[in-house]
């Protein structure tokens, strides 16, 4: 028996040694430095943190307040156009609204709704996840089959059920109807999560350092928080950033329809819709709003990809 437990001992110890390796700062700046040689993956990086910079100080970024209408610079063309002004540099909208406010002001919105969502996803889908991947058995066949039914649920089709039901309630009128937005997109979304960290959660709790653990006698909070979570930890993070594009076109498309954030607050999808039916007299109403868009979508999705690389153990040399 001595030998036995002698012989766990060693696996664990050296497990936590490979793991504090990974840990070191070395590993660290390695992988630090693999995604900074990534070129796309640092200019999306920039390009993120400058977002959120915007949405953090739009009060003192922008030039209006993103309600005030204009009179006498009603659907005014941007500066680049003939008749433009640099008291307006993208125009105004059909009611005199500055749009270039109304974007930056916007991006407090969507860059809200991409993160918030993505940390209910991680702490539901996670905590579902690395429960039913290490219990097994009957609890993990309850947790799969709750997670098979939200995922058979057409859930764009309910999340506009529920945002059209409570809109007009308490909850719906809640900072111009995003808490209600919020709320819907976490409800469905974090299936995907929970599969993906229960698969890596089986792989894991198989190899020799956690029966190294357990036959320690650890408890299996300690073996799943200090041996198996953090092995987790890469992947979920990396599925985390292409999340996070689908969480603002989720809110972009409901505002297009207008059952998501409540005018006259702005956010991209409605700007998108206000300016989507003068699209052939002053395109750019629609099309700033939409380029915006994309300029996050694309951001993440790089941003993703070299995290991915820089953080695959396979490229850890």
């Amino acid at each position: 028996m001595a030998t036995h437990t002698s012989a766990a001992a060693a696996i664990l110890r050296d497990e936590e040694e490979i793991f504090e390796e990974y840990e070191a700062p070395g590993a660290w700046t390695q992988a630090r430095r693999r995604l900074m040689r990534n070129r796309a993956a640092t200019v999306s990086v920039v390009v993120i943190f400058l977002l959120y910079l915007v949405a953090i100080f739009s009060p003192w970024i922008a030039r209006y307040d993103p309600t005030q209408v204009h009179f006498d610079a009603i659907t005014a063309p941007p500066v680049w156009m003939t008749g433009g002004s640099w008291a307006y540099p993208l125009g105004t909208d059909s009611v005199g609204r500055d749009l270039l406010s109304r974007l930056i002001y916007g991006s407090r919105i969507s860059m809200s709704i991409g993160l918030v969502p993505v940390v209910f996803y991680l702490l539901i889908g996670g905590t579902v996840g690395l429960i039913a991947g290490y219990a097994g058995g009957v609890v993990d066949t309850i947790l799969m089959r709750v997670v098979d039914v939200f995922y058979a649920l057409p859930d764009l089709l309910i999340i506009i059920t529920l945002v059209t039901l409570l809109r007009d309630t308490m909850i719906g009128s809640l900072l111009s109807g995003m808490v209600l937005l919020l709320a819907a997109l976490s409800l469905f979304n974090w299936v995907g999560t929970a599969r993906l960290v229960r698969g890596q959660v089986l792989a894991y709790k198989e190899m020799s350092f956690v029966e190294a653990a357990r036959a320690l006698g650890s408890s299996p909070t300690r073996v799943v928080m200090r041996h198996v979570t953090p092995h987790v930890l890469a992947p979920v993070i990396v599925q985390m950033t292409f999340t996070i594009p689908g969480a603002i076109a989720a809110e972009a498309v409901l505002s297009f329809i207008g059952i998501g954030i409540r005018p006259p607050t702005p956010s991209w999808g409605n700007m998108i819709q206000d300016g989507f039916g003068m699209l052939f007299s002053q395109p750019w109403l629609a099309i700033a709003p939409a380029i915006a868009i994309a300029i996050v979508t694309l951001a993440f999705t790089f941003f993703g990809d070299g995290l991915r690389d820089a953080l695959d153990p396979h490229m850890r040399v």
